[in-house]
């Protein structure tokens, strides 16, 4: 499957009377776009805002964050099973409008939400805090239930993401990146004497606000399967989930995965990337001994020598990543694990749930329970109060003078922002 994916870069967002991209300058038609958001009734309010790198701006709480795309050839269309009919993507060309993103906001849902400030201390943390923010402040109606407040801020910011998408349509890219994966038998045929390499991506898929969607499916409901990794660029795999900002995997990084994008970097040169096999995080023990049993014999059926899994979430899963790795091992594959760590304020606790001398080969992306205080921002998209329930805040992280004292896990990132380049602790 080959993707070509054309890079637009954005220099400027500016509202005007038309939607559209011109001379690097997005320009977004604020009132259509909010008519076709408030098309659904369970919206209240709906709301737009732009909010621009070194800009005194916090954004709290966070729920997702998504990448405007838009398919311009080839099969199918971006977010299939949502926004696109269920088709399968991942082949032609999509335009991205590079530096740019859809962030959703409003009341909280869950505690687990983020913050992206977009400058000072706490944008020293987040990816986010370098691009152009198109925030979309969703209020829904009073009394709906949790999982269907979720459901109707994560579609809107879908169908807003890929309404603004449409603007690069027709727009000569700045760059153009090819991606392809072959099919297994001539992948091998073509690359006979690399090392043969696989990403094992974890998707968190916990239910009651912790999921994941895979064309549109919750990723509870699966077995683990392949993937193709172009599927990912096009926006097969979806955020759904509340958890600890500091351990989700927005949408944007899903369609951005850095490990993705720095194998394919590697591929025909140092190994040969086979493709990916997608695995769930479950909360029964049967679950979990059921996906790694998958996960390691899909692996060994591709004949896989190496693979790296990253993980979303903490604790419950921690399990999930180990047993992973225990059972690739044991079949002779290596592993490294991407994780971040939750050691305590002090950094002396043990980093993960769950541990196993066959991990020996372990990424850390930091202890997401450090303190850091982030200073007053002149504006607030969304509710500052939320500083005081959401994981890694607490009673008081608001100060009088404005500020927010609170542990690392409330910024709005993620745990696979770590790159082959740095996947260095063992060799294939």
């Amino acid at each position: 499957m080959r993707l070509e994916i054309g890079n637009i870069y954005i220099k400027d967002v500016v509202f005007s009377d038309v939607t559209k991209v011109k001379d690097g300058v997005l320009y977004l038609n604020k009132e259509e776009i909010i008519k076709a958001l408030k098309q659904d009734s369970r919206l209240e309010r709906v709301d737009i805002e732009i909010a621009k790198p070194g800009e005194e701006v916090r954004i709290i709480p966070v729920k997702d964050v998504i990448e405007p795309r838009v398919k311009v050839r080839g099969k199918g269309g971006i977010f299939p099973g949502f926004i696109s009919k269920v088709e399968t993507v991942g082949e032609g060309r999509t335009h991205v409008l590079k530096g740019t993103a859809v962030v959703t906001t409003g009341r909280i849902v869950g505690f687990q939400e983020g913050i992206i400030d977009m400058s000072g201390e706490g944008a020293k943390y987040t990816p986010f805090s370098k691009l152009i923010n198109i925030v979309v402040v969703c209020e829904p109606v009073e009394g709906l239930p949790k999982h269907e407040h979720e459901e109707v801020v994560r579609i809107a910011g879908l169908k807003a993401a890929a309404l603004i998408g449409e603007a690069g349509r027709d727009v000569e890219p700045d760059e153009i990146k090819e991606y392809e994966t072959l099919p297994l038998l001539e992948s091998v045929k073509k690359y006979p004497d690399l090392p043969r390499v696989g990403y094992i991506y974890m998707l968190q898929s916990q239910g009651l606000l912790h999921d994941t969607y895979v064309y549109g499916v919750d990723a509870k409901k699966i077995v683990p399967t392949f993937i193709y990794p172009t599927e990912v660029m096009d926006g097969a795999i979806v955020s759904g989930n509340c958890v600890s900002a500091c351990d989700k995997n927005t949408t944007y990084v899903h369609m951005n995965n850095p490990i993705i994008e720095d194998l394919y970097e590697k591929h025909g040169k140092e190994i040969n990337f086979v493709g990916i096999i997608i695995t769930n995080e479950n909360v029964t023990l049967a679950d979990k001994e059921r996906s790694s049993d998958y996960t390691a014999k899909l692996a060994e059926y591709l004949g896989l020598e190496g693979v790296i899994i990253s993980e979303e979430g903490f604790g419950n899963p921690d399990t999930d990543l180990i047993m992973n790795c225990r059972k690739l091992e044991e079949k002779g594959i290596k592993t490294v694990l991407v994780t971040d760590e939750f050691a305590g304020r002090d950094g002396l606790s043990q980093s993960l749930a769950d541990a196993d001398p066959r991990a020996n080969a372990v990424v850390s992306t930091g202890n997401a329970n450090e303190i850091i205080r982030l200073p007053k921002m002149k504006k607030i998209i969304g509710h500052i109060e939320a500083a005081n329930v959401i994981a890694g805040g607490f009673e008081g992280s608001v100060k009088e003078d404005g500020s927010i004292e609170v542990e690392l896990q409330v910024i709005t990132g993620s745990t696979s922002e770590v790159g082959f380049n740095n996947l260095t602790a063992r060799e294939y």
